[in-house]
């Protein structure tokens, strides 16, 4: 069920939905794919991400380090998450995802009125190249296509880039704690 979380007014989007092809700033081709529970190899492929993911990037203890607790983290979020990935040259270099926020099967399931929390990692040397933009939008793209309407999100406050990333797409802040800012964002599941 939604939660006492404010949500914007208006819906934002329409965002694009994957399959999406882009040449990002630094002119390689970055392919966007929504993944179904990490089917087809792509576990695989972001586990390989997140192994070569600076450490001192984390954000919010995640991602986790280590292979075995990468792999535990991507399975047990996996099970019922939306996941969008980005590859260059078949390496993936980004991954979007929505979690439930609800441990009710049936809510999830039956896209009940439920609220999703949103996480984005762009490898370090694909960074500040328009990846992290393209790859949020068909992430909301997608949501909204499989009826997803409320997502939100927690950054910590210094992290400038990402707050101007969110709101570049419509995210509006909600609330702020000592060290992070809670964003959310409506989407319209009509398009």
């Amino acid at each position: 069920m939604s939660g006492s979380r404010q949500y914007p007014d208006d819906p934002s989007g329409p965002f694009p939905a994957p399959p999406t092809t882009i040449e990002d700033r630094e002119d390689r081709p970055i392919e966007i794919r929504a993944v179904g529970s990490f089917a087809e190899g792509a576990l695989e492929d972001v586990v390989e991400m997140y192994l070569a993911f600076d450490p001192a990037d984390r954000a919010q203890g995640i991602p986790p380090t280590g292979e075995s607790r990468i792999r535990n983290w991507l399975e047990t979020i996996g099970e019922d998450s939306v996941n969008v990935v980005a590859s260059h040259d078949g390496d993936a270099v980004g991954h979007a995802m929505l979690v439930p926020d609800t441990d009710d099967p049936s809510a999830i399931e039956d896209n009940a009125d439920i609220e999703w929390e949103l996480a984005i990692f762009v490898l370090q040397a694909y960074q500040q190249a328009g990846i992290g933009t393209v790859l949020l939008e068909n992430l909301l793209g997608h949501a909204a296509e499989i009826g997803i309407e409320r997502v939100w999100l927690t950054v910590e406050r210094w992290n400038n880039p990402a707050i101007a990333l969110y709101e570049r797409v419509g995210f509006e802040s909600t609330g702020t704690e000592s060290f992070e800012q809670e964003m959310a964002i409506l989407l319209d599941p009509e398009g």
